[in-house]
């Protein structure tokens, strides 16, 4: 396996992002390109990534499964800069990665074995239920949550007469309003409630992109998508069911 990323901005704040919400992961690489899939150790949170094969502008490989450290691969990353290329390339355990820019840096990563079963993001989402649709600013999406978090640990989604609502009651309350003036909205009536703890964690995807998807039903599970041309970071939410006073 050796492939190469001219400009490894995305994949360093990806990881970055993902290394939240998990220590470990399996990373796959194969003909359709870069994926990891994860569930967060406390079964609330699921994260996919996926990096096409057309974003690098090397990519010589079979079937991989890469059992990655992120925090390991995290600082590696890190010491990317704006003008740098990437260049990744498994060796028998270690993954050697070749960081070019006004020199050449290398580092070895050693692989890892990681015991729980792959899973697959896209299969797992196919399995649950998301009756509303969302698309709106990213700017307008992190304020309104960031708002939420500033009086509760907790928000809920609500679609309501053709409107998408996010709001938090507490104490205090914070509610932000969107009519199909400001948001592409598609869905029928519905409310779930999620937590802003990790709902903070996934609005950093949200500012690598203009717009976040974000599609829900009643008392299930939050999906939302932050795609660019060569990225696509998506997050599965498990909902807070308690009852709010």
């Amino acid at each position: 396996m050796l492939v190469k990323l001219e400009n490894p901005f995305l994949l360093s704040k990806t990881i970055d992002i993902i290394s939240e919400l998990v220590n470990e992961v399996k990373i796959n690489v194969n003909e359709s390109g870069f994926s990891i899939s994860a569930i967060d150790p406390a079964n609330v949170a699921m994260v996919g990534l996926k990096i096409p094969k057309s974003a690098f502008s090397q990519f010589e490989t079979e079937n991989e499964v890469l059992g990655i450290n992120l925090e390991s691969l995290k600082g590696i990353l890190r010491r990317c800069s704006s003008g740098s290329s990437l260049i990744m390339e498994k060796k028998d355990n270690l993954l050697l990665i070749q960081i070019q820019d006004r020199i050449k840096r290398r580092f070895t990563l050693s692989l890892i074995e990681i015991e729980s079963e792959g899973i697959d993001f896209d299969s797992k989402c196919a399995n649950m239920e998301f009756s509303s649709h969302v698309e709106m600013s990213s700017v307008d999406f992190i304020d309104s949550v960031e708002d939420c978090a500033v009086v509760a640990d907790a928000c809920s989604f609500i679609i309501k007469e053709g409107k998408f609502l996010i709001e938090a009651k507490g104490l205090n309350s914070a509610r932000s309003e969107f009519s199909g003036d400001e948001a592409k909205i598609n869905g029928e009536n519905c409310k779930a409630r999620y937590s802003l703890e990790y709902l903070q964690k996934f609005l950093k995807g949200a500012k690598l992109c203009e717009k976040s998807l974000i599609s829900f039903a009643n008392e299930h599970p939050l999906k939302t998508e932050f795609k660019t041309e060569n990225m696509k970071l998506s997050f599965i939410l498990a909902p807070r069911v308690e009852t709010e006073e």
